[in-house]
């Protein structure tokens, strides 16, 4: 992203003769050479014109053994776990309807911002909406009341913006974008609440029904071009909800996923399809994984275990660890982040600098945690934080006003960015280890041999620190409230 680059303001590495320990050090990155390599350095930062700008080149020194006194933020590409899916947003109606107030000239500068890799952050992943959510101007579903066989399913509904808009992203992602859909609830006639809102449960009797009303939905975004990569197979199950929403028990979802949806996604020819279970907060996230995991039946149809960041409404902070337990305790399945947001959109505070650094503490926790897919809210909202049918308004990266015609970039854009932009499809999660809290840092190696490290910092202060590898290092200072990107190469 081309801006005004201020003065430069990295230190120069320290020199000094290597010692047999560091020589040590050298050989455990064996698997990468740093050999004529350099640093690119992008930052985004409060209190500048910083938003991914380039800021600098740095090159590694010889560096002796580090000193506790001398913060530094440890990298061994020798050490790899996951491998990255992809990151991206959601696209849900409220996204399509704002996108398309817009004019056309805005709307390319939109879809160029989200995924372009080159001129905007390069998203690689989408999640879209199975019927209505609250993030749609009205309730609906594909089919009429009753029709139990599904004779009636038609999306004519999506056609008017979610598909076109969709189509369109495809396109400006260069013609690939794995996409994921999630129902918010079933149709009122198949629940026992016989409302679509306020919880209830599926029907026994329509669980056929329903896991083929998926397969009813896939073929038809397929036939418009729109591949599908995966699904998850309830939003937020455990949640009451004043606007769609349906609860299912681990045991039931469980009990669907072998008994019904598992079954009809092979028997219907797509068992490539990657299917999410929970979709829910990581706070019951281990109980959900091992009661649908530890059974052979339900597991082998599931790819992974899907989470969002909400655990925070019960006053807890965002539960890292309980990620942790579900990927020592089933390192064959993947996680996924499947939503978050900054809740009760105020415009006034549309500038908080905040909203940024909460996606950055939660993707850096996340990648740390063994996640492999990151997925945002809604990419695009209006001046009001919606639409929304039941006045649940939120925050997106990006807000269009649409009096004015006009985007408004948040700083989660940007943050969301520096890990987007630079960490591919196909790219491993490396050691990125820091010696102060005050310094987040995650780091990953992608496939074209490229090391990516951000380092986030959420303090007032100005923090010096080494970027230490193999016994080389280059000296940086952090600025407050920001963060950064290293891609080695």
């Amino acid at each position: 992203m081309k801006r005004p680059y201020p003065s430069i303001i990295f230190m120069s590495a320290l020199l000094a003769c290597t010692s047999p320990a560091d020589k040590k050090d050298e050989a455990a990155a064996k698997t990468f050479s740093l050999n004529n390599k350099k640093i690119i350095v992008y930052t985004t930062a409060q209190n500048s014109d910083l938003r991914i700008t380039q800021y600098g080149v740095l090159e590694f020194k010889p560096a002796p053994q580090p000193l506790e006194t001398e913060p530094a933020v440890f990298i061994d590409p020798g050490k790899t776990f996951q491998t990255m899916t992809g990151i991206g947003g959601a696209i849900t109606d409220a996204s399509a309807e704002t996108f398309a107030k817009l004019s056309q000239e805005t709307q390319k500068e939109f879809l160029t911002a989200y995924f372009d890799q080159k001129n905007g952050i390069g998203y690689t992943l989408a999640r879209t909406n199975i019927n209505s959510c609250d993030f749609s101007s009205g309730s609906y579903t594909y089919v009429a009341d009753n029709d139990k066989e599904l004779k009636t399913f038609d999306i004519a509904h999506d056609e008017k913006f979610k598909i076109p808009m969709i189509q369109q992203a495809i396109s400006a992602a260069g013609g690939k974008l794995l996409l994921y859909v999630s129902p918010w609830s079933p149709p009122a006639w198949m629940k026992d609440n016989n409302d679509m809102l306020q919880g209830g449960k599926l029907k026994p009797e329509f669980r056929q029904a329903w896991a083929s009303y998926y397969i009813k939905f896939i073929r038809e975004y397929e036939k418009r071009n729109i591949p599908v990569w995966g699904l998850s197979i309830q939003n937020e199950p455990m949640a009451k909800q004043r606007w769609e929403s349906c609860i299912f028990t681990a045991g039931e979802e469980r009990d669907f996923i072998k008994e019904f949806l598992g079954p009809t996604l092979h028997k219907e020819g797509m068992k490539d399809k990657k299917l999410i279970a929970w979709d829910h907060n990581r706070d019951l996230i281990y109980q959900r994984a091992s009661t649908i995991l530890s059974d052979p039946e339900a597991a082998k149809y599931v790819w992974g275990i899907g989470f969002h960041w909400y655990e925070t409404w019960t006053k807890s902070s965002m539960l890292f660890d309980n990620l942790r337990r579900v990927k020592e305790a089933f390192p064959d399945k993947e996680l996924i982040f499947t939503e978050g947001c900054q809740e009760k959109f105020n415009l006034d505070s549309i500038g908080n600098w905040s909203l940024g650094e909460k996606y950055g503490h939660s993707m850096i926790n996340d990648f740390n945690s063994g996640t492999a897919a990151w997925t945002d809210w809604n990419i695009l909202l209006d001046e009001t934080g919606g639409p929304n049918h039941v006045g649940n308004f939120c925050f997106a990266p990006i807000h269009a006003d649409t009096r004015t015609g006009k985007l408004i970039y948040t700083n989660a854009y940007y943050y969301l960015g520096h890990f987007s932009k630079f960490i591919r499809p196909g790219a491993k999660r490396i050691i990125s280890s820091s010696s102060r809290d005050l310094l987040q840092t995650t780091g990953f190696i992608n496939s074209d041999g490229k090391v990516v490290v951000i380092v986030m910092n959420t303090s007032n202060q100005e923090l010096p620190y080494h970027l230490w590898i193999g016994g080389q290092s280059a000296a940086v200072k952090s600025l407050a409230h920001s963060i950064s990107t290293f891609v080695i190469e």
